[in-house]
Parts: C-alpha cells; structure tokens; sequence
C-alpha cells in the first residue's frame, strides 16, 4: 500500500488541480505519468451544464473514434437466420436468440456491446432488468437496434463509443491507451468532445461545457483548456 502511495504520490508531482493546460500539454502529461505495468486506458470526462434528469436536458449517443479505443470489444448479436449469418460474418462474438437470452439470463454476459435487429427487441426487452442497468440495452436511438448488424458491429469493433450523461452532468468515456501516439489521443478527444458540443440538448441554458480533464486508469487528472477543443482534420 505505501508503495503505491509514493506512485501516485510521485504522479501527482507538478501538477496543479485548478489550472487548465492546453489538450496536448495535458495529454503529454498524462501519458508521463503512466507507469502501471499494463497499457493504461486514457479517459476524458466533461462536466456539462445539465440535469439528465429532465426530458430536454437528456444527452445520450455514439462517436466514432478516428483512432479507436484500443480495447478489444466483443459485441453480441441477438438475430436469427441470415441476419444472424450476417452478425456472424461481420466479426460478432456472440450471436443467437431465444439461447442466447437464456444465458443472460443465467448471469452469463460476455460480451461488453449488444445489438439486436428489430423483430428480436420483444425478446430483447425482457432482459431489460439485466442488460439496463449494465449500459448493454440495445436502442435505435443509438444504432443498436438494426437491421443492418454489418455496419453496428464493424462500428462497434472499429472504435465506436457510447456516451450518457449522470445525475450530476458528467459524460466520460475511454478515448485510447497511455502507448497511442499523443496526436491519436488528441484526434480521439477532440471527436469525443465534438460529439458531446453537437448533441447539447435544446433545454440547456447558460454555458454547457463547464470542465473538461483527461486522466489515466492509475494516474492524476488534468484539466484541460475548453480552447482548441474542437475537431481536427487528421493527417
């Protein structure tokens, strides 16, 4: 335990809580400090101006990430016939229907996405309780409930993220690892945060990006100048 007390310790080092640097600067420091002995997760999480809990202040979606996450992600399919051969075919770790929501069922969920074609949603929903509270429900409102399961599970493998805002206003998500290059990780928040500016919800009033930090899975935050944060044309 002391151990790890002087690590983060030592990461913290330099680093003022209350003072935002610009993305690259912040990231160049996130990634110093990253000295777990596994290839950290960076994050960027946003303090936003809204309360979710009111139906024009909801903020819910996906981005594609130019860079991906880094993370391998091993998608479910609830589908039959062709469309469950095309699930198959597109790279789908999981696929079936009626045995399939029998293993969820049984407390066996081993895939981190689920998409469903449309005729499966009444199956579907029965795993509401289950699948709900784990962030795994598909919904057309995020192109999970489809027909065409080529296009969501290629989305969902090729760096795709979902994002929901909290009680408190805060939407985080993974945008790469601690070993990707400093100008990926920035493409990958600045989509992230692209995202987020496109989908203000039509009851927010005011300013709607409060705070935004990066940080890594074992490391310190850092606060990140809202200036320059929009999206870049990658080289």
């Amino acid at each position: 335990m002391a151990k790890a007390g002087k690590r983060l310790k030592k990461a913290y080092d330099g680093i003022d809580p209350t003072a935002a640097r610009p993305l690259e600067d912040a990231l160049k420091l996130i990634k110093e400090r990253a000295s777990a002995k596994f290839d950290e997760t960076v994050e960027v999480a946003m303090n936003l101006n809204l309360d979710p809990r009111k139906p024009d202040q909801n903020l819910r979606g996906t981005v594609m990430l130019p860079h991906g996450t880094g993370k391998a992600v091993r998608v479910a399919v609830f589908a039959r016939g062709d469309r469950a051969k095309e699930a198959e075919a597109a790279g789908a770790d999981v696929v079936g229907a009626e045995d399939l929501a029998e293993k969820v069922q049984g407390g066996q969920i081993d895939f981190d996405r689920a998409i469903a074609t449309p005729d499966m949603m009444a199956l579907v929903g029965r795993l509401g309780k289950i699948l709900g509270p784990r962030g795994l429900m598909p919904n057309p409102r995020l192109g999970t409930v489809t027909q065409n399961v080529t296009e969501a599970v290629q989305a969902a493998k090729g760096g795709q993220v979902e994002f929901r805002a909290e009680k408190a206003g805060i939407v985080h998500a993974g945008v790469g690892k601690a070993s990707f290059t400093d100008k990926a990780l920035a493409d990958n928040v600045r989509a992230f945060v692209g995202a987020i500016t496109r989908g203000k919800p039509s009851g927010v009033r005011g300013t709607y990006i409060k705070k935004v930090s990066v940080s890594s899975t074992m490391g310190p935050g850092v606060r990140v100048e809202l200036t320059g944060l929009g999206e870049e044309t990658t080289a």
